[in-house]
């Protein structure tokens, strides 16, 4: 049975509650009152994407938040509460808590969008004066005017004959569109209008020097998308993403070779390296910050909460960190370089460009440096042994990340099923690359850390849990160092050389 309606554009509310039908069905108006909505989500939309709306609603007698999905209409938790907390793990216990914890999860709860509004709350009772049916109406300003059905169990029939005059006599529209699509298009904005995914879209007939700077582009705005949360450090998220928006410029202009001017490149390329120094220290706090239950859940649960000291030591030390990039961010070279930027690729491209890739369509490129790259990736792997220093492991694990952007930037110039199936092959290879890249860092700079608490009165214990956990990482790094032969060795296995080999090198080797 359909519980939403939209009213017609000229009905209003009171017009409705005087309807001679809606007299007849025996409908007393219970309360009237005005009304605050705040929808809120996360930045990358994680509670819509998984159909689900996040709503305050205010009034002067009460104040709740409500859980409803969004293809039944139907509540899936509330709970009153005055002020919404910024991040799930600090909801109260309870159904509201459960339900947002595994999506959002490190992502704050951020307002999107707020409808003010007058309701009316009616029941429509039978002979026996016992309600059947209960209606909420909102009446907004801007928006058409809505009404929920809300039927009583039992009361099958009524519900039904009330759904007839509504739609008959009053000529209300049912509707499972949510408020929210209506009020976000009073904005100029839609859901989903940020994904951290890359999801570029490339004609691949598209010159190469005007593809990357479309390429670029999109970057860009990711870029400028999370700088404002970065610099508000709204969650950690944001610098996530902006650093990751950075790297991909980075490795771009460092691999979609000879398409652009030299020394375009070449300064761009210094100012994107800049940005991943200056925001590094933040973002490897933010990591431990993270993992910090993690690492105590890995020590013996007598010495766990020696331990505390640290997370208040990383906890200053990042607040500090974080207050020099916030200030960077907001620099006159960062502001100027980055608008400069802007501003050049939105510059037409020249009609006969003199570099040597830029007459090149974007499909033969990409074929041409993916093809160049995974080999590389073959080559420095096969020359890694038991005995190969760390930094081997390092450079490898750099050219997995160039040739994963490569791919990534790519992919709509592919069959999607073939792309996607290699990009997933490249991550296990990545991951224990990664990971023994992290326990070495980490295990280094909790090392370095222990230096620095040593003149700030750390209790004795502290020294002695960290001094466990580091073990513990080492342990770990020596276990993916083991790992990664076994993990080469299933990237380079004859299926997936084949399957690279007809994805890209028969194109390449035309050119």
């Amino acid at each position: 049975m359909t519980l939403h309606f939209e009213f017609p554009a000229n009905l209003s509310a009171e017009q409705f509650i005087a309807n001679t039908a809606i007299k007849q069905a025996n409908a007393q108006l219970v309360s009237q009152h005005y009304s605050i909505r705040t929808y809120y989500d996360s930045f990358d939309w994680r509670l819509y994407s998984n159909d689900i709306t996040c709503e305050l609603n205010r009034s002067k007698s009460a104040s709740s938040l409500t859980l409803t999905n969004l293809k039944t209409g139907l509540v899936i938790a509330s709970t009153e509460l005055d002020e919404v907390p910024k991040f799930s793990k600090q909801f109260p216990p309870g159904a509201v808590r459960s339900t947002l914890e595994p999506i959002l999860e490190i992502r704050a709860l951020l307002p999107v969008c707020t409808l003010t509004y007058e309701s009316y709350h009616l029941n429509i009772t039978n002979k026996d004066e016992k309600i059947v049916v209960r209606l909420l109406i909102e009446e907004h300003e801007l928006l058409n005017n809505r009404l929920v059905l809300q039927p009583v169990k039992g009361y099958d029939k009524a519900a039904k004959h009330i759904v007839e005059i509504l739609t008959t006599k009053l000529g209300l529209i049912p509707t499972d569109k949510p408020v929210l699509l209506a009020a976000l298009r009073l904005q100029g904005r839609r859901p989903n209008e940020y994904s951290s995914k890359l999801n570029i879209n490339l004609d691949p007939t598209m010159r190469a020097d005007i593809a990357s700077k479309y390429i670029y582009s999109h970057l860009l705005k990711a870029i400028k998308d999370n700088e404002q949360g970065t610099i508000a450090d709204t969650d950690s998220e944001f610098l996530h993403d902006f650093r990751v928006a950075v790297r991909r410029t980075r490795s771009g202009l460092s691999q979609i070779k000879s398409v652009l001017p030299d020394n375009i490149c070449s300064s761009y390329a210094d100012f994107f390296s800049w940005l991943g120094q200056i925001t590094g220290p933040t973002r490897d706090l933010d990591v431990y910050l993270l993992n910090f239950e993690h690492y105590k859940s890995c020590l013996p649960a007598s010495i766990r909460e020696d331990l505390n000291p640290l997370h208040d030591f990383l906890l200053a030390k990042k607040k500090k960190a974080h207050k020099e990039l916030a200030t960077k961010l907001q620099s006159t070279k960062y502001k100027t370089t980055l608008s400069e930027w802007e501003q050049y690729l939105k510059k037409p491209s020249f009609k006969k460009p003199i570099e040597q890739n830029a007459h090149l369509t974007i499909k033969e490129l990409a074929d041409k440096r993916i093809w160049k790259v995974f080999n590389r990736v073959l080559h420095e792997g096969d020359a890694i042994n038991r005995e190969s220093p760390a930094e081997a492991l390092h450079t490898l694990r750099k050219t997995c990340k160039k040739l994963r952007y490569l791919m990534e930037f790519f992919q709509s110039l592919y069959p999607e099923h073939q792309i996607k199936h290699l990009i997933k092959n490249l991550k296990g290879l990545q991951e224990v690359l990664g990971d023994f890249q992290d326990y070495a860092v980490q295990e280094h700079n909790l090392q370095l850390f222990s230096e620095e608490m040593m003149t700030l009165n750390t209790p004795s214990n502290t020294f002695l849990a960290m001094g466990v956990l580091i073990q513990n990482l080492d342990t770990h790094r020596c276990s993916a160092r083991k790992d990664f032969a076994s993990k080469f060795e299933d990237f380079k296995q004859e299926e997936n050389q084949s399957a690279f080999k007809s994805l890209f090198r028969n194109s390449s080797l035309c050119h």
